[in-house]
């Protein structure tokens, strides 16, 4: 009896480990006193899955500026709640959203561009729900989530990657981007000095595409975001390590330099000794949100007037 508990026992821990919902309990214990919360919402479905993002906010008698933040994973793995970079925004004003997209492993590329587009059109449509400025929405992200927010910066202006019925009812344009350390060009991540053989076909660029980016090159200039770079896109504050060999340097030089040439407004800063990402709560990463912060006030709270596409 006590063999066969046992049993039932680690099945439940084994599906319960694949079906546990994201533990949000970190994010919300750094949240401001008086944060407004909205969690779960529903902004796009794929056949069965839900794809949900979060809303926290300052009360506030007038419209907010938002970002939205999209969290590194390899577009793998990870969720909603790392959104935890943006909390300091909330005491400056700021809405921020995190959101949850399809991962590679559930579906290739362009599926996740497609679920991200999705939810900046689902928010500006519910503006007046959160009480924000459909007018001043930025994103921020790293690794990945760098990628997905270069690559929605660059498509700002196009329609691409509209497959979501929302899409067609509210604009799924951003006004302002700050990539973190994402990949731009995925044929020249290898270009560099690198921590891994990019062509590989385990490699998570290449799962991403469906196979290896060498024999995808069509598939890879669809989801670079500097195959899209137009002088109409939003301007760009680019964070990256010079000590990064995860996701080279020469990813954010890529955009930063294809921006420039287009007369995009973009500013590519360099942190000395870093290696990948800057989410994790120190002392200096809090100093590179700081500038983040600064840029985002730039574009959202001085007097340069906001257009929406």
């Amino acid at each position: 009896m006590n063999k066969l508990f046992a049993i039932f026992l680690s099945a439940v821990v084994a599906v319960g480990a694949v079906v546990a919902k994201d533990d949000p309990q970190k994010i919300l214990e750094r949240l401001p006193k008086g944060t407004i919360i909205e969690r779960d919402i529903v902004y796009a479905t794929n056949g069965e899955r839900e794809m949900l993002l979060d809303v926290y906010r300052p009360k506030s008698d007038k419209p907010l500026p938002l970002v939205i933040w999209f969290y590194g994973g390899a577009w793998d793995w990870g969720n909603k709640d790392r959104s935890q970079p943006l909390i300091p925004m909330l005491s400056r004003g700021y809405a921020i959203a995190g959101v949850t997209h399809t991962k590679s492993k559930e579906e290739i590329f362009p599926a996740v561009i497609n679920d991200c587009r999705a939810a900046v059109s689902f928010l500006r449509l519910n503006a007046k729900r959160f009480n924000l400025d459909p007018k001043r929405f930025g994103a921020a992200g790293e690794s990945s989530g760098g990628h997905l927010t270069a690559l929605l910066a660059t498509t700002s202006d196009t329609n691409e990657f509209q497959k979501h019925p929302v899409t067609q009812k509210a604009s799924s344009a951003i006004q302002a981007a700050s990539p973190w350390c994402g990949p731009t060009d995925f044929l020249k991540l290898n270009d560099v000095k690198a921590s891994q053989d990019y062509s590989n076909p385990r490699s998570a660029p290449s799962r991403l595409v469906g196979k290896s980016i060498k024999q995808a090159p069509e598939k890879c200039r669809q989801a670079n975001p500097i195959t899209y770079v137009t002088k109409d896109d939003p301007p760009c504050f680019i964070v990256h390590g010079d000590r990064d060999f995860v996701v080279p340097l020469n990813q954010s030089e890529l955009l930063h330099a294809a921006l420039g040439e287009a007369g995009v407004p973009s500013t590519l800063h360099v942190v000395k000794g870093a290696g990948h990402g800057f989410s994790k709560i120190t002392p200096a990463n809090e100093k590179v949100v700081e500038r983040v912060m600064d840029f985002f006030d730039a574009q959202f709270k001085s007097e340069k007037k906001q257009t929406v596409p």
